[in-house]
């Protein structure tokens, strides 16, 4: 990327219930890439730092496209993934807002740095276009990477469709940001089927964006000359003796979970919570995130159509993993259904592990490999918990 020509450009900023909430916008049809890369072109942005792989390229590629309109102060490919995601950290030490992206091998290529994010308090908005992980090799979209985050301590979000991909991201920044959260924030949705078609969004005008970062007022004062690398890192719990070492880390752990737990009434604020109920009185229940969500939309609309009782639960948030919220919502439910794209239904297990009768839960259907997730299949399941026939034709 050549040197930013250091455009100053003429913007409104704004706070971001404005921003989200009540500033004027206007319909476009774009992708899903296009769209996480108008959110980031709104949050007055500090710095991007990225390495190409399908099918993330395509969001870092119009990120490097509005650096060069002077949207972002610095831009730059590093060498690698890891490489990638340890200058994130860097650059967060010095007091910036950050955001980059990766797909799946990309990701597990720079989960070293990633997992330690939250541990080193870096506020950074990592977007996740889900990819295959497994061999044989593939680029489909498949999302069995997120697992691998959901451990870590970052807050993880996945959006549904082109809206929420600029919504959420929108609104990343502003959680990852603030004094009682101030951990990194994931953005995920599945590659291609989202970051590669087109879909309605409505958007904030592109002079208006995001309150700038103040280093200052965050909870990890910048590295300058007044806070310099050694005098933090001569506190490293690995200097300590083994007790003191076991103790300083577990502490920390605590509150980077803690912290993980505070994003929850954020995300009521600036999202709306972290499910979407439909029909709640239900007793049959569609538990999806993500593109999942979307084909279990399609199939709860035949069921109304058809005249089931059959409710809808989307999942927004990840982590926190909203436990309280689903077993409110499926308190009088005598089937649960839970279909996803990938293979080892990582959010059925969070499904069973948060409601006390996880007996009722049926696993899937699953699909994987970058599949589509056929509307039938989930169907087909709606009738056998119903007791009902149905005749599946794929």
């Amino acid at each position: 990327m050549s040197p930013n020509p250091e455009k100053k450009l003429e913007k409104t900023l704004v706070d971001i219930n404005y921003l989200l909430k009540e500033a004027p916008r206007e319909k476009h049809f774009i992708t899903g890439a296009q769209a996480m890369a108008e959110a980031v072109k709104r949050a007055s942005v500090d710095m991007a730092i990225a390495y190409p792989i399908t099918p993330q390229s395509e969001v870092m590629h119009l990120v490097g496209d509005i650096y060069a309109q002077g949207h972002i102060k610095e831009y730059y490919r590093a060498e690698e993934e890891l490489g990638t995601m340890s200058a994130i950290a860097g650059a967060a030490r010095a007091g910036v807002r950050l955001f980059t992206a990766t797909s799946g091998p990309g990701l597990l290529r720079g989960l070293e740095a990633i997992v330690s994010w939250p541990g080193h308090r870096v506020p950074a908005v990592l977007g996740i276009l889900t990819r295959v992980i497994n061999a044989p090799l593939s680029i489909q979209p498949d999302n069995i990477e997120m697992a691998y985050m959901m451990h870590c301590g970052a807050v993880m979000l996945h959006a549904e469709n082109q809206q929420d991909t600029f919504d959420f991201t929108l609104a990343a920044f502003a959680i990852a940001e603030k004094v009682d959260v101030y951990i990194p924030v994931a953005v995920a949705t599945e590659g291609f089927f989202v970051t590669h078609a087109k879909g309605y969004v409505e958007m904030t005008p592109e002079d208006m964006a995001l309150n700038e970062f103040d280093p200052v007022a965050a909870p990890v004062p910048a590295m300058d000359n007044e806070t310099p690398p050694a005098r933090i890192q001569r506190d490293a719990p690995v200097q300590k003796s083994n007790f003191m070492s076991y103790l300083i880390h577990a502490v920390w752990q605590q509150e980077i979970w803690d912290s993980n737990k505070r994003a929850m009434k954020y995300i009521y604020e600036y999202l709306g919570g972290p499910i979407e109920v439909k029909n709640p009185e239900s007793e049959v229940f569609l538990i999806a995130s993500g593109c999942a969500a979307a084909q279990a939309r399609e199939a709860w609309r035949y069921a109304q159509e058809a005249g089931l009782s059959v409710g809808l639960i989307k999942v927004r948030a990840i982590r926190p993993f909203p436990i309280d919220e689903i077993r409110d919502a499926v308190k009088n439910a005598k089937s649960i259904i839970v279909p996803e794209h990938n293979i080892i239904g990582w959010l059925c297990k969070e499904v069973k592990a948060a409601i006390p009768n996880g007996g009722i839960v049926t696993e899937g259907p699953r699909v994987y490999g970058g599949m589509t997730l056929p509307v039938e299949l989930i169907m087909k399941e709606i009738h056998n918990s119903l007791g009902l026939e149905y005749d599946l034709k794929l």
